[in-house]
């Protein structure tokens, strides 16, 4: 059987009287490409920061790798890459220079620099200042910071976002290479790249977990024929 490298156990995360995310559990193995798939304002995007570190949950555990990442913080940032949503870089600093200034606090080489600006396809502008890149670009830089030290856990907010066609094609065949001996987890709200690249869809709802499996088995449990009439029931249309 595959190595567990995430477990999410009752997870709640509360803003006043909102529950942003309410009792979700799941685990995910090594080889798993997994879908976050819901409409937005769904929770997506808040169990991801919840997930990486960048935000406390309310109540709930996670562990990364076997440890808790209450109790080890840097344990969980060390074993897991994120691609945050809308990429947030340094907007003044170079290509090449924000990466390494990224790799030098992951204690990651320049050779990992060099790894991950060919892995993205990102050489033909390495040398200039981020604010210069087109959002697809921007992207594809925020996916490259994402995999400079080779980390068991992926975390990819809308990770094809403004990428054209070409550029998401390429991006997708990174992310199922990468599945392979990784736990990828992709928060999407395109139903083609969840059908497509992804080997296991965890549906998300008003904070909740709907439903979880391959994309028969969520068709199935919503009693639907497709992933896009579920998208739609769940969104209420």
């Amino acid at each position: 059987m595959s190595e567990e490298y995430l477990r999410v156990e009752k997870l709640y995360k509360k803003y006043d009287c909102i529950e942003a995310i309410n009792d979700i559990s799941f685990s995910a193995y090594e080889g798993e490409i997994i879908a976050l798939l819901g409409p937005n304002g769904a929770g997506k995007s808040t169990l991801m920061n919840m997930i990486s570190g960048y935000l406390s949950p309310s109540s709930g555990e996670i562990y990364v790798c076997g440890k808790n990442i209450k109790d080890n913080p840097l344990w969980g940032k060390e074993h897991i890459g994120f691609l945050p949503e809308g990429s947030p870089l340094y907007a003044d600093l170079k290509v090449r220079d924000f990466l390494k200034y990224m790799a030098e606090l992951r204690g990651c080489s320049n050779e990992a620099v060099n790894r991950v600006i060919e892995i993205s396809n990102i050489e033909n502008v390495a040398n200039q200042k981020v604010e210069t890149l087109s959002k697809g670009y921007q992207r594809r830089v925020g996916f490259a910071q994402s995999i400079l030290s080779n980390p068991p856990i992926l975390l990819l907010d809308e990770p094809t976002d403004g990428l054209d066609p070409n550029q998401k094609k390429h991006i997708r065949e990174l992310i199922t290479g990468m599945g392979k001996n990784k736990t990828v987890i992709i928060s999407t709200h395109l139903l083609e790249e969840a059908e497509n690249i992804c080997n296991r869809i965890i549906l998300i709802n008003h904070g909740q977990m709907v439903a979880d499996g391959t994309l028969s088995e969520i068709l199935r449990q919503c009693g639907e024929t497709t992933l896009e009439k579920v998208f739609y029931k769940l969104a209420g249309e």
